[in-house]
C-alpha cells in the first residue's frame, strides 16, 4: 500500500498530474524543464490512461526507471476486469480503447496493467523541503502515518475533502508537510491547507501541472 522515496537519490522531483493517454504533453513539459532521466524523477499521482489517445505509451511509463507511480482509479478499473469483473464501469469512463486493440497489443497492455497492480497507493517522498505524501484521490484520514492502513476505495475514488475545502471547510492533514492528490480536473492547481491538487484536466485541452518538489 506504501512505498517510500529518498530524496537524496535524486537531483530533482517532480509530481505529475493525471495523464490519461497524453503521453507528449508529458514529454513536451519534460522537455521544458529540461528533465534529466539520468538524475531526475517524475512521480505520478495515477490515471496513466484512458480518454487519451497514447494510452500504451503511457502505460508503457511503468518501465521506465526515472518514473514512479500510485495507482489511480482507472488502473483499478483495468485490474478489475482482468481479475474478471464487470466491463461496463471501466467502459464508461474512457476504457473503451483497450477493447478494440488487436490480440498481440491486448496481451501486451494486459502485461503492463499487472505491472499496475503491484503500485502503491501512497508515496511518500523525503526531501530537503519536508515530506511529501502522493495518493491519487485522497489520503482518507485527518494524520498521516506511514504504513498505517487506509480504506482504498477511498484513496483511489474520494472527494469528500476536496468538496468540503471548495466551501471552505479544509482542515490539514497532520503527519505531512504537503499532500499532493490528482483525480479531480480543476482549472487550476489548487492548494487548500496542506493539501495540493494538480489534476487539471489535460486530456481536455488543458495543460498538464508538473511542479517540482525538490
Amino acid at each position: 500500500m506504501y512505498h517510500k522515496i529518498n530524496g537524496n537519490e535524486y537531483r530533482r522531483i517532480f509530481v505529475v498530474g493525471d495523464l490519461h493517454g497524453c503521453y507528449k504533453k508529458l514529454m513536451d513539459v519534460l522537455i521544458r524543464v529540461q528533465f534529466e532521466r539520468s538524475t531526475d524523477l517524475v512521480v505520478s499521482v495515477g490515471d496513466l490512461a484512458d480518454r487519451g489517445s497514447q494510452n500504451i505509451e503511457c502505460y508503457e511509463l511503468l518501465n521506465a526507471y526515472w518514473f514512479h507511480a500510485v495507482r489511480g482509479n482507472h488502473e483499478q478499473m483495468a485490474i478489475d476486469v482482468l481479475a474478471g469483473g464487470e466491463f461496463d464501469t471501466w467502459i464508461a469512463n474512457g476504457g473503451r480503447w483497450f477493447f478494440s486493440l488487436d490480440e498481440c497489443k491486448k496481451r501486451q497492455v494486459e502485461q503492463l496493467i499487472k505491472l499496475a497492480e503491484k503500485l502503491p497507493l501512497v508515496i511518500e517522498v523525503n526531501t530537503d523541503n519536508g515530506k511529501y505524501v502522493i495518493a491519487h484521490a485522497d489520503y482518507p484520514s485527518d494524520e498521516y502515518v506511514y504504513g498505517k492502513t487506509v480504506n482504498q476505495q477511498l484513496v483511489l475514488w474520494n472527494r469528500k475533502r476536496l468538496n468540503a475545502a471548495m466551501k471552505g471547510e479544509s482542515q490539514e492533514i497532520t503527519g505531512a508537510d504537503k499532500c499532493i492528490f490528482g483525480h479531480t480536473p480543476l482549472v487550476r492547481p489548487s492548494l487548500f491547507k496542506n493539501q495540493l491538487y494538480i489534476d487539471t484536466g489535460a486530456v481536455f485541452g488543458n495543460r498538464l501541472t508538473l511542479i517540482q518538489i525538490q
